[in-house]
């Protein structure tokens, strides 16, 4: 259980101190053909101490979080650092001071749904899908909620409490007629409990309704044609552009080991329509999907603006980046677990929206390709990515044509958006995504649709 006081262990503090506790509990349920297959839930509970010095962090974690756990890890956290330390040869200036107390509850005191009513829902949901459309040869639903409280307190000051729930349902769908396979899959969900959020069984099924008919679609569809292509990329796709290829590479401590990000701080870096944001917790007068107050070293969270109207401006920042840069910390110190130190990493990634609309951005393409849902894919430190899509259609002649079947997309990110000369009017987020830089964190990415010229794949 979580101590509402930590304070009481900042006496076994030496020098530059951060004390967490954490508890992340996950839920998986796992419904394959109407057959439930998995229906589980892990707590991992414990305690970890950071400590700096002159330039070198130790680091200790322990399960458990009583006050013996605590205190063992203080010293070995201590312990390291001070072994660490011992060995540089030169001295380094202590961390910027950043004191930051608070709460932020959004559980609201409400427990998830049942499991069994989730169950329930989705039964109703894959029985909705066997009955009414017989070409679907396989359904696989999978629900997930992490439940994620924390406390942590830090010798500068900072003493913050979270309690953050998020939830997200997967739907994977593959389609089967005359011999013509496609399939997709969808994600819906945000942040919170899911107690209520799966009640409206109407309103999953007019998702499913739309995702069947892109289905039928996409197994009569036409393999695309290779090359670069005036393309108009929607907010799936926008976002993990902006996630994986442009926003890993001004994560500050990914810039100072050479991204190509390095080289470009105000310098071009898109069209001028394109403004990203690293949103801390609130985008457009509403609250993300990840909203992060505090980071896990007591830094309050900013947004972070990391390209203004084309030219690359900031990189996020945790306290020992900034420290390398002269610039302010910027609350992206994230851990996944108590067992994880904080690294730089993204919240909520977006591209600003335009004043384009999506028919006006379409109709301005006489041969092309409207790119709707985005699959897995890579991107490296130099920008360059290859992403599958999943859904698209051909646009010939401003008119949108046949779908397509499974293609790719790839490219260098910053000349993608170099190449962007129009931006829709609307924000989507893309919920639940989950970011795998050295340990599984949650991160949304989003934005509006935006016109550009990018390669696509072939047969």
């Amino acid at each position: 259980m979580i101590e509402k006081d930590l304070n009481k262990y900042s006496k076994y503090f030496d020098g530059y101190t951060e004390l967490r506790q954490q508890i992340n509990i996950n839920t998986n349920i796992v419904l394959l053909n109407g057959n439930l297959t998995t229906n589980d839930k892990a707590t991992l509970a414990g305690v970890s101490a950071r400590v700096y010095r002159n330039g070198y962090w130790g680091f200790a974690s322990l399960p458990g979080m009583n006050g013996p756990n605590v205190k063992e890890a203080l010293k070995k956290a201590t312990k390291g650092a001070v072994f660490l330390s011992s060995h540089a040869k030169k001295s380094f200036p202590q961390l910027p001071v950043e004191k930051t107390c608070g709460k932020n509850d959004l559980s609201s005191g409400r427990l998830g749904e049942p499991e069994k009513n989730i169950v329930q829902f989705m039964r109703e949901i894959d029985a909705y899908i066997a009955s009414k459309y017989k070409n679907v040869k396989s359904r696989r639903f999978w629900f997930t909620e992490h439940d994620v409280e924390k406390h942590l307190i830090t010798s500068d000051g900072s003493d913050y409490y979270s309690h953050i729930p998020i939830h997200r349902m997967i739907l994977f769908l593959t389609y089967e007629k005359e011999g013509n396979c496609a399939d997709i899959y969808r994600m819906s969900g945000g942040c919170g409990h899911s107690g209520g959020i799966y009640s409206s069984i109407s309103e999953y099924c007019a998702m499913v309704d739309e995702t069947t008919e892109h289905l039928a679609r996409k197994s009569e569809g036409v393999f695309a044609d290779s090359g670069l292509k005036d393309c108009v990329l929607s907010s799936s796709l926008t976002g993990i552009l902006a996630h994986e290829a442009i926003g890993h590479t001004t994560e500050a401590d990914l810039v100072m080991g050479g991204s190509v990000a390095s080289g470009l701080l105000n310098c071009q870096a898109g069209s001028r329509l394109i403004t990203l944001v690293d949103f801390a917790n609130t985008a457009c007068g509403e609250r993300c999907p990840v909203p992060v107050y505090v980071d896990d070293e007591g830094t309050k969270a900013e947004d972070v603006v990391i390209i203004e109207n084309g030219t690359l401006k900031a990189y996020m920042h945790d306290k020992q980046s900034s420290l390398h840069y002269g610039a302010k910390p910027t609350g992206n110190a994230r851990a996944g677990t108590f067992a994880d130190e904080p690294l730089v990493r993204m919240r909520n990634t977006a591209i600003l929206p335009g004043k384009d609309k999506l028919d006006d951005m379409i109709a301005s393409i006489k041969d092309g390709y409207f790119l709707m849902e985005n699959g897995n894919g890579q991107a490296d430190l130099t920008s360059e990515f290859m992403f599958a899509v999943q859904m698209g259609y051909e646009i010939k002649n401003g008119k949108l044509g046949r779908a397509i079947k499974d293609t790719s997309v790839s490219g260098l990110a910053y000349d993608v958006l170099k190449s962007a000369d129009m931006v829709s009017d609307s924000l989507r987020w893309r919920h639940g995504g989950m970011c795998g830089k050295v340990q599984p964190i949650f991160a949304a990415v989003g934005g509006p649709a935006i016109k550009c010229k990018i390669h696509v794949g072939g047969r």
